[in-house]
């Protein structure tokens, strides 16, 4: 069944007002009528079963026939800190780790990080990223859309170490495998922390490890940092039942 993410504020008593890309996609494109029906998320974690009852020329009227909590949100809260990779990998990441599960994204530079984000096109890829994350968790149904957090330096990142429950870097040179530290984790919330294709300088993993960061590996095999993302998610999600 289709699915789209709302407002709270569209939603009054039982009935929800829709307009823009959702009203165009469901009268120009999917050719909706009264009586169609349809999924709509308010981001917070509800799902709401709409039945379309009145459509004007810009705004539809839908009657909210059943609410439920949505049941696409992980239990353990991943947020992927990642160096900021060349071409369009991020756009991957972001899309993929939505579908995934990951509760926010964090991309950051660190010394070997060769892309860099212009301040004046920064606004302009983080809405179009934050678009790519949008669509990815209606695809997926999901119950809230990720977070896409602002860009940091890497002296940034370490300071916000603190705000979550385990903090993990992923190190080419060794560490703790992703089974028994998921075995360890006592927090919620997890940092996940990617490097960029050239890798982190040891520097940077013993700078993290002082600020709480736990080295772990991903394996005897070297991963594309694209792929170390996704695998690495997809792998903690494993270890933690979400795909059960």
């Amino acid at each position: 069944m289709q699915r789209y993410f709302i407002e709270s504020k569209q939603i009054q008593d039982d009935q929800i007002l829709l307009t823009g890309e959702p009203y165009h996609h469901l009268i120009k494109v999917l050719r909706s009528e009264v009586g169609d029906r349809f999924l709509c998320c308010d981001g917070q974690g509800m799902d709401y079963l709409a039945e379309i009852i009145d459509i004007s020329p810009n705004t539809l009227v839908c009657r909210v026939i059943k609410k439920t909590p949505s049941e696409g949100e992980p239990v353990v809260q991943v947020t992927v800190a990642q160096a900021l990779p060349k071409g369009d990998k991020l756009e991957w990441i972001l899309q993929k780790g939505t579908e995934i599960g990951a509760h926010a994204f964090l991309p950051f530079s660190s010394q070997r990080t060769i892309v860099k984000l212009e301040p004046k096109k920064e606004a302009k890829k983080h809405a179009r990223w934050q678009k790519i994350i949008a669509e990815a968790a209606e695809q997926a149904h999901r119950g809230r859309v990720p977070e896409l957090l602002s860009h940091h330096s890497w002296k940034e990142l370490i300071q916000c170490f603190s705000e979550y429950g385990e903090v993990w870097i992923a190190y080419e040179k060794g560490g703790m495998g992703l089974a028994p530290a998921c075995e360890q984790s006592k927090g919620s919330s997890i940092l996940l922390v990617i490097g960029s294709e050239g890798g982190f300088l040891e520097e940077e993993i013993e700078e993290a490890e002082a600020h709480g960061a736990k080295r772990i590996t991903l394996g005897k095999r070297i991963l594309r940092t694209e792929t170390a993302s996704l695998c690495a998610l997809s792998a903690i999600f494993f270890a933690n039942g979400e795909m059960s």
